[in-house]
């Protein structure tokens, strides 16, 4: 007598693949889900900078009141300084406008400006609308040197050491807040270096 076919063995292998063609959909879902959920807790204003630690790059460029004259970096040798990228057009500069004013009033630091692509004029116009609290604002028209420090917008803010190295990089508003907790304890700090 000749034995049935077994049938239960195939039977099951295939219930397996069924199993795992929902499975392996589930897991990548699954996955995602939680990579998502870190993403969506990361601050992007906290992005870091392959600049922090490194020489701030070398530019020269005219100043926005006095085209004549031009200013660059290796001024600011043997000061810690900050720099500060704004531009008239830019709504989030006039909401940071007045920490800056009140950080260049304590004298804690001097901050030098980048106005970026921006009409001299404009810039000019909104300095003596809102105030000045910049030691001199560069002008950089094209946003050629922009690029060179990796501004993904303004605006954006350095803290450059006295050897010219960019120790911190804020990317949107300086509030007071990180006045108070990030820059001023590191300008204290980098002050007290030789």
């Amino acid at each position: 007598m000749a034995e049935a076919p077994n049938t239960e063995a195939p039977a099951a292998a295939i219930q397996r693949l069924a199993w795992l063609r929902y499975a392996v959909p589930l897991g990548m879902f699954l996955l995602l889900a939680v990579l998502l959920g870190i993403g969506l807790r990361l601050n992007p204003r906290e992005v870091p900078s392959p600049l922090v630690g490194k020489p701030a790059p070398a530019f020269t460029l005219p100043q926005l009141h006095q085209p004549a004259e031009s200013f660059s970096p290796p001024a600011m040798q043997g000061k810690v300084w900050l720099f500060n990228v704004w531009a008239s057009w830019c709504t989030s500069c006039r909401e940071e406008h007045p920490v800056l004013m009140s950080l260049a009033r304590s004298g804690a630091v001097p901050i030098i400006g980048l106005n970026y692509k921006d009409k001299r004029e404009d810039g000019i116009a909104w300095l003596k609308r809102f105030g000045d609290p910049y030691a001199l604002s560069a002008f950089d028209e094209k946003g050629s040197v922009g690029i060179d420090y990796g501004v993904y917008g303004v605006p954006e803010t350095y803290l450059i050491d006295k050897k010219g190295v960019i120790r911190f990089k804020q990317i949107g508003i300086v509030t007071p807040d990180i006045v108070r907790t990030r820059i001023l304890p590191l300008v204290d700090s980098l002050n007290r270096e030789p």
